[in-house]
């Protein structure tokens, strides 16, 4: 699956018009103490503004993404402090005769002493990273949520993409099963047909959704072991063997059954002097096994030969979309067995059994 890069949704120029304005309306109000504001107050708020902008724009840009962002909090506020004492300095020192040199028809008293000085600044130093660091918050999640929207609709885009070739996969098998009935002309063959609407009802309704019980998906394969057994004369093709503790432990649907459709393809159960397929399920707690094995005898159904491969290539596809790292999926063979074994780990279901507790 292709990551998806966050977008930089940031936008400076809103945030520092809502910044400034806000500044402005908070620093004449301090500066008049609450009074009528006149030309001379406006002339010195925004000076006033003008030259403590350039350490907030150095914080914005230098100092918060060099240091504070990677976490080198003693050079952050070290220059952070530096950067109030200079501009602090500058202020309380140069700031009202360059207005004086600037506006010689105004009189220019200083609003503020040396300690309420750089009370001020701090504070405002303070609340613009603040501020910053607030609004690069609120964005980066923005992005991120919807990163993991666009994520999450390419997943279930996959995921819907291979049910929807898992589904007429298994149709194409189970008509397989029903045409190799005809040709023998059994009379079974209208049982199967039902049996067969029995599962197609759970694969193509019941299995629309993000889990299963594991009981549902047990069900699944004992019906297709029934179903099979209508063209196939060895009620013992299958040894089929359950060590669950949890019933309903939940699972992604129509995962098991692929791999018992590849046993009944690729072994011969009409041949006695073989192995029958044998197929067991253990769960307990948060792991899960699923093992099947049957005779390896290179034979594939002449009409499946094409798509043999389609069941377990989507299978593979499942398990790294619903289950990375946390399943293994071993195929071995000699010469005479094949066997796949299927181990899943779920720490969230372990979870929830300690909840019902």
């Amino acid at each position: 699956m292709q990551y998806i890069k966050p977008k930089n949704i940031h936008r400076p120029l809103l945030f520092h018009s809502v910044l400034w304005i806000l500044a402005f309306l908070i620093l004449i109000f301090v500066f008049t103490k609450g009074k009528q504001p006149v030309t001379i107050d406006f002339i010195y708020t925004i000076g006033f503004l003008l030259l403590i902008a350039i350490p907030v724009c150095i914080n914005f840009y230098w100092l918060i993404p060099k240091f504070l962002k990677r976490e080198n909090y003693i050079l952050y506020i070290i220059g952070f402090t530096l950067s109030g004492l200079v501009f602090g300095y500058i202020i309380y020192n140069f700031f009202q005769p360059f207005l004086d040199t600037l506006f010689p028809s105004y009189f220019f008293i200083s609003y503020l002493t040396n300690n309420n000085l750089i009370i001020v600044i701090v504070i405002f130093l303070i609340s613009t990273t603040l501020l910053k660091l607030g609004e690069d918050w609120f964005y980066f999640n923005s992005s991120q949520n919807k990163a993991l929207k666009q994520k999450s609709l390419q997943f279930e885009t996959q995921l819907s993409a291979l049910r929807s070739q898992i589904n007429p996969h298994f149709l194409f098998n189970s008509l397989n099963v029903i045409y190799a009935l005809a040709l023998e002309k059994k009379e079974d063959i209208s049982k199967a047909i039902v049996q067969l609407s029995d599962i197609l009802r759970y694969v193509i309704y019941d299995s629309d959704t993000e889990s299963v019980s594991l009981k549902d998906e047990v069900n699944l394969l004992k019906n297709y072991i029934a179903f099979q057994n209508y063209r196939i004369n060895a009620t013992n093709a299958v040894d089929f063997t359950l060590d669950i503790e949890n019933y309903d432990f939940k699972i992604y649907p129509m995962l098991l059954l692929p791999l018992l459709e590849n046993s009944y393809k690729h072994g011969d159960i009409h041949d006695q002097d073989h192995l029958p397929i044998k197929a067991s399920i253990s769960q307990k707690g948060n792991t899960f096994c699923f093992e099947i094995s049957n005779a390896n005898l290179q034979i594939k159904n002449a009409i499946n030969a094409k798509h043999s491969g389609v069941g377990l290539s989507n299978l593979k596809n499942n398990l790294n979309l619903v289950y990375p790292d946390k399943h293994q999926l071993t195929i071995s063979e000699n010469e005479d067995i094949f066997k796949v074994i299927l181990n899943l780990t779920d720490e969230a279901q372990n979870q929830n059994i300690m909840l019902d507790y």
